[in-house]
């Protein structure tokens, strides 16, 4: 069946599509047990079926939507620069050895994550090289990375076809995230205490509990809206200030990043230099919101048909990567992160970015802090680990490994 041209949606019904797939994974969810007792979150749940719905269309009529990006990309920056308008230098102070240790953790991830990729692809008589596209340039380096890195491997290795084969493994590798994360968590539960008493329970934002009542007033929207606009500006000027002055650097920093940035120097200008207070329960429902709608035009875009295609090694290389992260984050993160209630949400994040992405990641975690009570300092060390320090790391260690002579 040739495909057809696809149904372009404009801004308005691409958020009229979002938004129903948000209220139809919320239905699921709550009406299915299993789904709800694994903490899957809503927007995977509403966006697989979706996808899913899409693909039988496409098989048989070769029917496909195409979304209106910006707005996508607009709910991601937003989202992102939530995160750093939350992050005043106070309570980052309180992330301390964890989020070194965190950060280790992730780091030596990344690297068994590369090794597995390189070593099966050359088991299954694939180009070594192969193997780094189904680890960190695509699992923990998501959709940008993949397509970033696709485009260097096509032009400088002359691996044909590496963009779509890698933006295919970054969507099997969202997927996967989102799915997994909540299963590990139900699991360790089991060993920890919730918490439950006023002294666990006083650190918490609403950031962490998405489903607590927010007072918000005219004003405080407002102002929120008017730091968001800043931060969203900054990253636009400072990605096109790098792309024009810094093109040939090979230095990438992703809008996002320059969005998490901005939030954080916005965030403690106010309140060290001015002295201002900023409504975090805004910042938090403004950052809500917008990582709900991001992750629904993202999972209801994938083109799941591309990951059908994928021969069979690359399945099982992907399998295999998955289980390990499983394996990684239930007997390593866990023990070494405490072994305690923040432990276990921070396995589930970690299961979110391990092979998907830092929204993933998020959405993972409230998914449990939702069931089961607030997880302050894991909502400190996932975004800022996700967002500022696993690109740094990445881009880092795949530049080394892909100068190595033997994967040439």
């Amino acid at each position: 069946m040739n495909d057809t041209a696809p149904l372009i949606l404009n801004s308005y019904y691409t958020l009229i599509a979002a938004t129903l797939v948000l209220l139809m994974g919320r239905v699921l969810v709550h009406r299915i047990r299993v789904l709800n007792e694994l903490n899957i979150p809503e927007p995977v749940v509403g966006g697989l079926l979706a996808s899913g719905l899409i693909m039988l269309l496409h098989q048989f009529s070769g029917f496909s939507i195409s979304l209106e990006q910006g707005m996508q990309d607009g709910f991601m920056l937003m989202f992102f620069a939530s995160i750093g308008l939350s992050a005043d230098f106070s309570r980052l102070r309180a992330g301390g050895l964890p989020l070194i240790l965190f950060t280790l953790l992730v780091t030596a991830f990344i690297v068994v994550q590369n090794i597995v990729g390189i070593s099966l692809a050359s088991a299954l008589n694939l180009p070594p090289l192969t193997g780094l596209l189904t680890g960190s340039i695509t699992l923990v380096g998501g959709h940008g990375t993949a397509a970033g890195w696709g485009q260097v491997f096509e032009q400088e290795f002359g691996i044909q076809g590496a963009t779509a084969l890698a933006l295919a493994c970054a969507t099997f590798g969202l997927v996967a995230g989102g799915l997994l994360g909540g299963p590990v968590a139900k699991r360790l539960l089991k060993k920890v205490k919730t918490p439950d008493t006023a002294e666990d329970l006083h650190l918490h934002t609403t950031f962490d509990q998405p489903n607590e009542t927010q007072l918000i007033t005219p004003t405080s929207a407002i102002e929120t809206l008017a730091m968001f606009a800043v931060c969203l500006s900054a990253a636009s000027f400072m990605t096109e200030f790098m792309a024009t002055h810094f093109a040939d650097s090979g230095v990438i920093i992703p809008t996002f990043v320059w969005a998490l940035g901005a939030g954080v120097a916005v965030r403690n200008t106010l309140a060290i230099v001015f002295r201002l207070a900023i409504f975090d329960r805004c910042v938090d429902v403004f950052g809500n919101v917008s990582l709900s709608l991001f992750l629904a035009m993202a999972l209801l875009s994938l083109e799941l048909w591309t990951i059908k295609e994928l021969a069979i090694p690359l399945v099982i290389i992907l399998s295999v990567q998955a289980l390990i992260m499983v394996l990684y984050a239930y007997f390593i993160v866990f023990k070494v992160m405490g072994s305690n209630y923040d432990a276990v949400v921070l396995s589930s994040g970690f299961c979110g970015f391990g092979m998907g992405a830092t929204p993933t990641a998020v959405a993972n975690m409230q998914a449990v802090t939702a069931h089961y009570g607030p997880s302050y300092k894991s909502f400190l060390i996932v975004p800022m680990v996700g967002a500022f320090f696993v690109d740094i790391i990445n881009a880092s260690l795949l530049s080394a490994i892909t100068s190595l002579p033997f994967l040439q």
